[in-house]
């Protein structure tokens, strides 16, 4: 009698231990099934942001836009890319938003000076380029770079007007003027004999292998231009790659 209790007293301890073993497996795994469910909640969420940052271009709203040269912008191209004396009028000369794809497909807001007879056009035909999402490194005002010409080629800056002669002459340019626009002069460098400028575009001189950036005859940039009657420096007997004008005077 006394062994028969003490099984029955044994068996209901067993039981009692299985049923806290039991309880305490279900509990650890309410447990993960909660930390399963924050770290799925973190992943859609940074799912969520990475689409964001993915789409960020597509809910961007392009500017095209000229307007007159506010005093802001022109205090600070007196002394750099509009001498002292101010020997052509800014009265002449339109201020450019212009929106750009860069080398890493991102868009940016360019800004240049041109004259104001070829503003509309010139926004005509960058309006076309983004279109074609034609990259386009950079877009400054050459006054960020104190006017210097191979300061603003060496960093790949596009740009126009800049109130200069050219080398070795009395005569005005057409940068001079806002006549003349200069795309990507890094990968689009002036070439005349061994002289490469920018130096650092050297590599580039060779027009025989295509790369990023580089301007060739029929591409989507040169035919924005040409087809509304600019010429292309990259014809010339010395080649400048990068340059485009329009001759109205």
């Amino acid at each position: 009698m006394i062994i028969i209790k003490k099984c029955f007293y044994f068996s209901i301890i067993i039981f009692i231990f299985l049923g806290l073993l039991f309880f305490k497996n279900i509990k650890n795994t309410d447990v993960i099934n909660q930390s399963c469910n924050i770290v799925k909640d973190n992943s859609y969420e940074k799912s969520k942001d990475d689409s964001k940052e993915t789409n960020s271009n597509k809910d961007f709203e392009p500017i095209f836009s000229f307007s007159p040269i506010s005093d802001e912008i022109k205090k600070s191209m007196i002394g750099y890319s509009m001498p002292q004396n101010e020997p052509i009028s800014f009265e002449k000369l339109s201020y450019l938003k212009l929106s750009h794809y860069d080398f890493y497909g991102n868009i940016q807001i360019g800004e240049m000076i041109v004259d104001k007879r070829i503003a509309a056009e010139v926004i005509d035909i960058f309006k076309e380029v983004f279109e074609k999402k034609y990259p386009i490194d950079k877009i400054k005002l050459i006054d960020e770079y104190k006017a210097v010409d191979t300061l603003s080629m060496s960093n790949n800056n596009s740009s126009s007007f800049c109130y200069r002669t050219i080398a070795n002459t009395n005569k005005i340019s057409n940068h001079g003027k806002g006549l003349a626009i200069d795309i990507n002069p890094l990968q689009n460098p002036h070439v005349i004999g061994d002289t490469v400028s920018p130096k650092e575009g050297s590599s580039f001189a060779d027009r025989s292998v295509m790369q990023m950036g580089m301007i060739v005859e029929g591409d989507d940039l040169y035919n924005a231009f040409i087809k509304r009657g600019w010429s292309w420096g990259g014809y010339w007997k010395n080649p400048d790659y990068q340059h485009f004008e329009k001759n109205l005077d």
